[in-house]
């Protein structure tokens, strides 16, 4: 049969007529389309299947569910037959009973989207939701930036550095375990990233030349420097003129235990202390905040501290 016939034969019903109405307005599942016309699923799904013969309907799958919406009206001949079968649904005695019970089901899509969102309202940020982690937002952020040359300062095994790698012109990922550098420095060459350099060195003589980098970045490494006011004072000499500094680390805590435990020498940080070493060290713009705190005891925050050479 000819795409001019299957045209034809689909559009020679009622009830496909209805359909393609209904679906001129959005995309609707069987359900949907079931509820509106208050028929049964077998004939919805015989009429969805001839108008998806013929190209006026496409489907697409989301889970276990199938929405069906008006396929591309291509050519001249497609377009008018729409139009055609549109202007025909109006004229059927079931259209005005169609599109207030499309209004109603709309609505109540809505309604279910909002219920979630009413529900978690001012906690929005510390709910689970599905995709939104940090990892992603951290690869979104780094899509603004301009190909930096950054120095990773106390990188550990890398996490940051590899993310930055992916988008900065170079990164130096400096730490004074040898262990930790052999290890990211073979990640980083099984992973291809030729632009990613480990250093061994200590946070306050970092192995960098000076003057060298657009970025020095401490992610939770200052609490470990024996002397951060000279950890800070390094930074500096390394940067460009106009360069940036930015610090993550533990706002001021009594938990004694993380000496033991997580190897710190300092029990966070004081905001007045973090910005009277960067104004030691030069900085201007200096800008601090308390941007995380967590909910289990013992409820560590944590600081971002930006300043620029």
């Amino acid at each position: 049969m000819s795409a001019t016939l299957k045209c034809l034969r689909a559009l020679s019903d009622p009830t496909r007529l209805r359909i393609v109405a209904l679906l001129e307005r959005d995309e609707l599942s069987v359900n949907e389309l079931q509820e509106i016309t208050r028929m049964g699923q077998s004939r919805i799904s015989t009429h969805l299947g001839l108008l998806q013969d013929s190209g006026f309907v496409q489907s697409r799958r989301e889970g276990k569910r199938a929405f069906y919406r008006l396929g591309p009206a291509a050519g001249t001949m497609a377009g008018e037959l729409r139009q055609l079968a549109i202007r025909g649904a109006g004229e059927l005695s079931g259209h005005a009973d169609d599109q207030v019970n499309l209004k109603r089901i709309l609505a109540r899509r809505r309604a279910q989207a909002q219920v979630y969102f009413n529900q978690v309202a001012g906690r929005f940020d510390r709910v689970y939701g599905p995709g939104r982690s940090w990892e992603a937002f951290g690869h979104l952020l780094l899509r603004i930036l301009p190909p930096l040359v950054v120095a990773d300062l106390g990188a550990g095994e890398g996490l940051l550095s590899e993310l930055l790698a992916r988008r900065c012109r170079k990164v130096i990922a400096v730490d004074n375990s040898r262990k930790i550098v052999a290890f990211g420095a073979a990640k980083a060459r099984r992973n291809n990233m030729k632009n990613l350099e480990f250093r061994l060195g200590d946070l306050q003589d970092p192995p960098v030349a000076p003057a060298s980098v657009d970025l020095a970045i401490l992610s939770q490494a200052l609490h470990h420097a024996q002397d951060p006011a000279r950890a800070i004072a390094s930074a500096a000499r390394i940067l460009k003129p106009g360069g940036q500094i930015m610090i993550l680390d533990l706002a001021r805590h009594r938990f004694e235990r993380a000496r033991k435990l997580y190897g710190d020498h300092w029990l966070g940080f004081a905001e007045s202390e973090l910005h009277r070493w960067l104004e030691a060290a030069g900085f201007k713009h200096i800008e601090i905040s308390r941007v995380a705190r967590e909910e289990a005891p013992p409820h560590f925050e944590t600081l971002l501290a930006a300043a620029q050479k």
